[in-house]
């Protein structure tokens, strides 16, 4: 049994569907939860006091006593590296990375960079410049080295006037933001019209196979406007939308060497897409696309090997598809779960991501997440009756929430 490692924010995901695909799996991540400790042969923690990112040199120690072993094939890294490329460079001397090279990450999350090589292209995304424009309304603030939607804000005179950061908001960001600690990559972007969406593909460093696509569930929590509540998928698109999706993955997996799963997130208007920001390592929506999905990543890493045909896209264009979903649910005040709690927890239907120890759970924090799976169902139906159950068991989740003291 090949034994691989994967790393990040929270690899639940890709440590299941690892273990799935017949990996001996060792897990490294900030919460352990109960269902990565039961996917994983080994877990150890990396993230910081505070919790609020992945702590370098735990990474890094873990990393090199993993290359010790002589056992371990590599490294996956999930969520947390985006806006830490220089940490990738050094995780990667020490043991292989399978997943996109460093230097690849530095250049596809730099917005400079990437928004640039979109207007040579003529791919069209939102007006975007790196100075706070000088009328302030219908702009938003983001960070390219951040993830989870926690760092988009409304850009205001106000904010402007006074300095406001993204590294230091009202209240401490939740573990989901994962801090840039290498710099700001802050921009400014038009609000533009549409769906959240995205792709989920895989690539090999020269091109690329677009998986499917993905409706993407972002909801407004406190100030924080556009925060990622999960995704479902796959959805059909509009075949102008789904060929010029493909072709801008293709060209940025191209251009920029991607490798391994990845994810393109644009706002879909019609049949008209804006192309948002590409995530160079496996996406939360991996979970929506059954197994083999890691022995893909890796074939594609290091043999190069893509697959030949997207069974999922074929699917999403017939009449009657299979559509996953997948739902976070966030503290809306600070909550204790105690033994009798997590019990309760581990025993409610569809639930992940499940908290291991008994601890206190701030605003904003994730507690938990929820799934939904609606099979056979007329294809212009079925994410909307997945949409519809994620929110009736989150809902009721929250509610149960509610009545812990």
């Amino acid at each position: 049994m090949t034994t691989l490692a994967v790393a990040g924010v929270s690899v639940r995901m890709l440590a299941e569907a690892a273990a799935a695909d017949g990996f001996e799996v060792i897990s490294l991540d900030l919460f352990g939860d109960a269902d990565t400790h039961r996917a994983s042969a080994q877990w150890r923690a990396i993230g910081t006091g505070d919790g609020l990112q992945i702590d370098g040199e735990r990474l890094l120690a873990a990393l090199g006593e993993l290359a010790q072993r002589g056992d371990v094939q590599g490294w996956i890294a999930g969520s947390g590296f985006d806006g830490r490329p220089d940490l990738l460079a050094r995780g990667a001397a020490l043991l292989p990375l399978i997943g996109t090279r460093a230097e690849a990450v530095r250049r596809v999350r730099d917005p400079r960079v990437f928004f640039g090589f979109l207007d040579e292209m003529r791919i069209t995304h939102p007006a975007v410049q790196m100075e706070a424009p000088d009328d302030v309304a219908g702009w938003l603030r983001k960070d390219a080295g951040a993830c989870g939607g926690w760092h988009i804000r409304h850009a205001s005179a106000l904010d402007e006037a006074v300095g406001a950061s993204l590294e230091s908001p009202e209240k401490p960001l939740p573990t989901t933001l994962s801090r840039t600690p290498e710099g700001s990559h802050r921009y400014y972007e038009r609000q533009v019209d549409g769906t959240p969406t995205s792709a989920t593909f895989i690539a090999n460093g020269r091109s690329a196979v677009v998986l499917g696509f993905n409706r993407l569930l972002v909801r407004r929590f406190g100030s924080h406007p556009y925060v990622y509540g999960g995704a479902i998928g796959p959805v059909r698109l509009p075949d102008r939308a789904a060929n010029d999706v493909t072709a801008a993955v293709r060209a940025i997996a191209e251009t920029f060497s991607l490798q391994g799963l990845g994810s393109l997130d644009f706002m879909l208007d019609g049949d008209a897409i804006s192309v948002l920001e590409v995530n160079p390592r496996p996406p939360a929506s991996m979970s929506l696309y059954g197994g083999g999905i890691v022995t893909a990543h890796v074939d594609a890493c290091i043999d190069g090997t893509l697959p030949l045909a997207s069974q999922e896209t074929a699917r999403a264009d017939a009449a009657s598809i299979t559509v996953h979903g997948s739902d976070i649910v966030f503290a809306r005040r600070r909550i204790m779960l105690d033994d009798t709690a997590l019990a309760r927890l581990a025993a409610w239907p569809h639930c992940h991501d499940l908290p291991n120890a008994a601890g206190a759970f701030e605003v904003g924090d994730p507690i938990c997440s929820v799934s939904a799976t609606v099979e056979d169902s007329p294809a212009d139906k079925a994410a909307g009756r997945v949409q519809g159950l994620l929110t009736e068991r989150r809902q009721a989740l929250q509610q149960f929430l509610e009545t812990l003291p």
